[in-house]
């Protein structure tokens, strides 16, 4: 990893949301605080709809929380930033741009010289092994092909902060694996600080350097559980499975209280 840090410092300070629903008020995150320094990895797990992914968007100023304060080296985010780079669940492609369009696009609105952006986006879609689909169109791709393309068009513009929602759900099992790799490296080149939502509490132990817990909506902080181990990280190190039975086991615990 490079010794000076390229990403940015988060500071998430006593934040509440609520969506209204039918005239009432909904509850989705409750007093939320959270430290992130620059060039961490932090992925946050949760049980399925109790507030992670209202956090990341957030986090990217695509919304404003009812209360607390959000803040990227100590400014405040009201509205999104190129700095901010998010990966959605879904690959939300441009149609009618092909593949190597798609992933370039960030470079091409910055104003990248065209013989850089090029070396740069192929350089990408090989480590997502796309570059045979450089010129295809979105549909002509699985649901997998798709979603690596948008990472690639997020990694491809240097993010200072990663924000990422679940972006391997999509894929098989062993694409998932070698993406869960790819993204430890580049992020480890480029030393981005990285916001991961995940249900899939192996994935966050092997990718992150800390796991946040999150409790069932609406979210608080029910742990903070710091995963030292060196990388790259074997699924069956002892200290990963005794980290995986405490995560589970809160979980666990939280959904019987739920």
């Amino acid at each position: 990893m490079t010794t000076q840090a390229a990403g940015v410092n988060i500071d998430i300070e006593n934040v509440s949301h609520h969506f209204t629903l039918e005239g009432s008020d909904l509850p989705v995150l409750e007093n939320i605080s959270l430290q992130v320094r620059p060039g961490e990895f932090v992925a946050l797990l949760g049980p399925s709809g109790c507030g992670k992914s209202t956090l990341l968007r957030l986090l990217a100023g695509l919304e404003q929380p009812v209360s607390g304060v959000l803040a990227e080296e100590g400014r405040s985010i009201t509205a999104p930033h190129p700095s901010r780079v998010v990966v959605f669940q879904d690959p939300t492609l441009y149609p009618w741009r092909t593949v190597y369009d798609n992933v370039g696009l960030g470079l091409q609105i910055r104003g990248e010289s065209k013989q850089a952006a090029q070396s740069r986006i192929d350089a990408m879609l090989r480590r997502v092994w796309l570059q045979e689909f450089a010129r295809a169109w979105p549909h002509q791709l699985s649901g997998g092909m798709a979603q690596r393309a948008a990472l690639a068009r997020a990694l491809v513009n240097h993010p200072r902060l990663l924000i990422l929602d679940e972006p391997l759900g999509k894929l098989d099992s062993l694409t998932r694996l070698r993406m869960q790799q790819e993204i430890v490296d580049l992020w480890q080149e480029q030393n981005f600080t990285t916001l991961m939502v995940t249900h899939d509490v192996e994935e966050a132990l092997v990718m992150a350097n800390r796991v946040v817990v999150f409790s069932s909506r609406p979210a608080r902080v029910l742990d903070v559980i710091e995963v030292e181990q060196a990388y790259p990280r074997r699924r069956d190190d002892p200290a990963l499975v005794a980290l995986r039975s405490r995560v589970l086991a809160l979980l666990g615990a939280e959904q019987a209280a739920a």
